[in-house]
């Protein structure tokens, strides 16, 4: 009952306080000074007086948390910890990340830096641009790119855009003159751009203004690795879907005929094969369309258009030096060898109506040069009599 009342002394002595104290190796297996020899070592933190264990406690509680657990430096399951990183390795990543903007680049428009303040580049909101060292004045992927040029600036430097494709050469596939026009009158430099750019294998896009400039280089770019697919016509592959696809681009012909032709007829060559007569049975197909549809499968694909036959006008030049006026005959017999040459002309080309025509002017040419000079040596004679006579 001593025994008892003693251990239950501590917490008498500090009433209020819900302190848990867990007892040290000395104090469950007796003092320091009765420790024999064989005790196992202790990992323990050091006790400050072997005599006054209570004393210990209260200097251990009040210590760090370092300083409790410093012992374990010491034994045997301690490793120390890995040093820090040098500073002198930690800058290094940013350093290789912007050394490589090679696959961002891809993905941007690379901007010459002769483009430098101009206002088109504000006007590029649906894509990334960046400056480069490149030759165009837009690289818009790996094989296009685009020369810029207002129509203002071309008509004061007019061989501007000569050395501008001339330092492309062959390194693009796809060489675009983005020509923004700025100018009122544009006939004129409008035909040379276009004149340049065909005979340097460009392709010329006009803007008039700097937003729809922006947007040709925007579309370009976003569209670069992206097939023709989304810009040609889709067809089905089935025989109704085929058609419909060649009836439907006959005029006045809607796919509600094409199912009315091809249920009466079958396919498309009975359809093409059928009378007008048959045709006109369908239902729904009335006598507009099938006029269309007859004449569409009957007539040949190569028009022969009647072109008058060109007939070369005689200049009466000759006539007027000599003072002769053109007889009725010589028109009417004119006009009669015209009329005959159109008749049996009608079925030859335009070359051989030209070399019949230019043959019957020269020979014509011919006749009129022999008349006058038989005019002229008959005049000779005549005043030749008549000196005769005054001298006689």
């Amino acid at each position: 009952m001593d025994g008892g009342r003693e251990q239950q002394g501590p917490p008498e002595r500090q009433p209020g306080k819900n302190l848990i104290k867990i007892p040290s190796y000395q104090e469950v297996f007796g003092t320091g000074a009765s420790s024999s020899s064989s005790t196992p070592p202790s990992y323990n933190p050091p006790l400050a007086s072997a005599g006054a264990p209570a004393a210990s406690s209260s200097s251990s509680s009040s210590g760090s948390f370092s300083q409790a657990f410093s012992f374990l430096k010491s034994s045997e399951f301690y490793s120390p910890p890995p040093p820090p990183p040098q500073p002198t390795s930690t800058p290094r990543p940013p350093q290789a990340s912007s050394s490589a903007p090679a696959p961002q680049s891809k993905n941007a428009i690379l901007v010459s830096h002769r483009q430098r303040g101009n206002p088109l580049l504000k006007h590029i909101r649906n894509a990334r641009w960046t400056f480069a060292d490149v030759v165009p004045d837009y690289v818009l992927g790996q094989s296009s790119c685009a020369l810029y040029l207002s129509i203002r600036y071309h008509l004061l430097h007019p061989d501007y855009l000569y050395y501008r494709i001339r330092e492309l050469q062959k390194n693009f596939r796809l060489r675009v003159i983005l020509c923004h026009v700025d100018v009122e009158d544009v006939v004129k430099p409008l035909h040379e751009i276009t004149r340049t750019a065909l005979l340097h294998d460009c392709t010329l896009l006009c803007g008039w203004s700097l937003e729809e400039c922006g947007r040709y280089l925007e579309t370009i770019k976003v569209y670069e690795n992206k097939p023709a697919d989304s810009i040609r016509e889709h067809t089905d592959s089935d025989y109704l879907s085929r058609l419909t696809h060649a009836l439907t681009s006959i005029r006045h012909v809607n796919k509600t005929d094409v199912v009315t032709l091809g249920s009466s007829f079958g396919s498309l060559s009975q359809v093409m094969n059928a009378s007008m007569e048959e045709l006109a049975r369908c239902p729904g197909i009335g006598e507009r369309k099938v006029k269309q549809l007859y004449d569409t499968f009957h007539e040949p694909f190569k028009r022969v258009s009647a072109r008058p036959n060109l007939v070369v006008p005689d200049t009466p030049d000759r006539e007027k030096a000599s003072g002769q006026p053109p007889s009725t005959n010589d028109s009417s017999e004119n006009t009669a060898e015209k009329s005959e040459t159109s008749k049996k002309k009608k079925g030859s080309d335009v070359r051989s109506a030209l070399t019949t025509a230019f043959a019957k002017y020269s020979e014509k040419i011919r006749s009129q040069n022999g008349d006058a000079a038989n005019e002229a040596g008959e005049g000779a004679s005549s005043s030749n009599m008549e000196d005769g006579k005054t001298k006689d």
